[in-house]
């Protein structure tokens, strides 16, 4: 009888220190869970957004980004040689979610289609002090479909770019230099709102100081038929 009462007595205290034993691999492991770091990348991007120096990647020789605007989507191909420096801006620009509600804000038919200052005031006054210098002209021409940075004169390009409607070689020879082009999606680009036509003080479009100051809620408010772009996100790395 004893023999027994011992037997049962063991079992139960094996079976108390199995328990015991798998519980504490449990809360082991969920602390370990909890050390872990959390996933970088939306923390990382959203601190390049408001600090340039943070989003200096170098792109691939070749890529692709797929813009989706409320004309529709499009896709441009990337060539790395036709503007380093320019094509690493847009690549950092394009990984850290810049382009996301922003619109297209100085539109003229057959000329071209400017876009890239940012709807948050606060984003748009950091990195319109983040300028890139020049790259080498002559490795790709301003014609219909190619992109380009817009700028203000020698080493001043920042966010803001254009997409060529017409063929505006003479901007070639101007320091504008091309970094990709159009290859799917060109009748969407052609579907870009062009109503405003040049931007104020020239013409009755909006004006770029004020876009700087006030953002989308200017845009929004006082030209509500402009194309924006929703997203544009690498298809090809």
């Amino acid at each position: 009888m004893l023999r027994k009462h011992l037997s049962a007595f063991v079992g139960v205290s094996l079976g108390l220190t199995c328990l015991a034993g798998a519980q504490a691999k449990k809360e082991e492991a969920a602390a370990k869970e909890e050390a872990k770091p959390a996933a970088p990348a939306k923390t990382t991007a959203s601190a390049a957004l408001k600090d340039p120096s943070k989003a200096t990647e170098k792109a691939p020789d070749k890529f692709e980004a797929k813009f989706v605007t409320t004309a529709g989507e499009f896709t441009i191909e990337v060539t790395r040689e036709w503007s380093p420096l320019g094509a690493d801006r847009f690549y950092n620009l394009v990984k850290i979610g810049y382009f996301e509600d922003v619109a297209f804000f100085r539109v003229i038919d057959g000329f071209m289609a400017q876009f890239g200052i940012h709807g948050d005031p606060a984003v748009s006054s950091v990195w319109r002090r983040a300028q890139i210098k020049d790259d080498p002209k002559g490795k790709a021409s301003n014609v219909p479909g190619t992109i380009t940075f817009a700028t203000a004169g020698p080493n001043t390009r920042t966010t803001q770019f254009f997409i060529n409607f017409g063929k505006n070689t003479f901007l070639d020879s101007q320091g504008f230099t091309p970094f990709g082009k159009v290859v799917e999606g060109i009748e969407n680009v052609n579907a870009i709102y062009k109503g405003y036509g040049e931007g104020a003080p020239r013409g009755r479009g909006p004006s770029q100081a004020q876009i700087q100051s006030r953002g989308n809620e200017y845009l929004k408010k006082s030209f509500p038929k402009l194309t924006y772009i929703k997203s544009v996100t690498l298809i090809t790395d």
